[in-house]
């Protein structure tokens, strides 16, 4: 069910492994759009909340993400609330569920160590681009082109965090290279409630209806 909230009444409930959504307006954005048939073109998840500023005595939620920002390409750490200021698009929150929440939990040493040794490494486009265009995986001949293998050594928005799920164990046997930023988004690991900070009522289509087991990978 979505609803529609402004950012600043909500950040003190958003909490580690949530995961947020981007649907941009670039030319880049819209190939994204084109090519898996929705308005989610990035995702990037929560690190950490309720983080003191010292120069104010603020609280504030920060998001990993591989990305191109402010002039840097990679993996990074950005303030959320400078992400929802300055995006050309739709933004939204989707919270774990209580099921996905409590598995988090018990493993989120394991998560927050995989993701900061992460910190840094190349943004990997070759890859999104494979990872959206699934329709000749399977062919014998041009499958190699559309078919990602996985591969961690740079990272794609998406890859990035469907790799730090599975290392939370909220998600099994996932291709992590081929995850587009919707099927983030279609995995069935969320509460009902989606929350969109910016923007005007744009739906997610599929969301949270897909078991997330053994995604995109070849028999």
């Amino acid at each position: 069910m979505l609803e529609q909230q402004q950012y600043h009444l909500i950040r003190e409930h958003m909490q580690p492994g949530d995961i947020i959504a981007f649907g941009g307006n670039s030319l880049f954005s819209r190939w994204t759009k084109l090519t898996t048939r929705s308005a989610v073109t990035h995702v990037a998840i929560v690190m950490q909340t309720k983080m003191r500023d010292e120069d104010s005595n603020r609280y504030f939620n920060q998001v990993m993400e591989a990305t191109s920002y402010k002039g840097k390409r990679g993996v990074m750490t950005n303030r959320l609330s400078e992400r929802v200021a300055s995006y050309d698009g739709d933004i939204w929150w989707l919270p774990l569920s209580s099921a996905s929440r409590s598995i988090f939990e018990q493993n989120k040493r394991e998560f927050f160590n995989f993701m900061f040794e992460q910190d840094g490494k190349p943004y990997d486009v070759l890859q999104l681009f494979g990872s959206a265009v699934d329709a000749i995986d399977e062919h014998p001949l041009f499958g190699s082109i559309s078919y990602n293998q996985e591969d961690f050594n740079s990272w794609f928005c998406s890859e990035l965090i469907a790799e730090g799920l599975e290392t939370a164990g909220v998600v099994s046997g996932v291709n992590a290279s081929e995850v587009t930023p919707v099927d983030i988004c279609r995995f069935n690991i969320f509460k009902k409630r989606y929350v969109q900070l910016k923007g005007k009522g744009r739906v997610i289509g599929g969301f949270n209806s897909l078991k997330a087991d053994n995604w995109g990978q070849i028999a």
